[in-house]
């Protein structure tokens, strides 16, 4: 069974986000992953010093065939340096996952799929 590994703010803890809203959006895709029989899980971080810890170990917690890496991560320009730290992170605690990158939290599975 493939294992796939997606990256996220956490949709609580951004500010102005309907938290609930796209949570709801988030457990829907985990299960579209599952439907497909893909062995799916999520970690979602706040955008502080928490981050970078919960990540490692996440990584760190199996191996992993994809990396998505969430387009709330990936998009606004802000948190680039950021999204340079998830990059690097992954690539440094799962070389051997490919890395993949969403447009939303309603399509993981087709950005995972293109690498699985």
């Amino acid at each position: 069974m493939s294992s796939v590994l997606i990256l996220g703010f956490d949709p609580h803890a951004v500010p102005g986000m309907d938290g609930d809203g796209m949570r709801a959006v988030l457990d829907a895709e985990l299960a579209r992953l599952a439907e497909h029989g893909i062995d799916a899980a999520m970690t979602l971080v706040a955008p502080d010093d928490t981050a970078e810890r919960t990540i490692v170990a996440a990584l760190a917690g199996r191996g992993w065939d994809v990396v998505v890496i969430g387009g709330g991560i990936r998009k606004p320009e802000p948190a680039l340096p950021f999204f340079e730290l998830v990059v690097n992170l992954v690539r440094r605690h799962a070389p051997d996952a490919a890395i993949a990158f969403n447009t939303s939290g309603a399509d993981s599975l087709e950005a995972a799929q293109r690498w699985l």
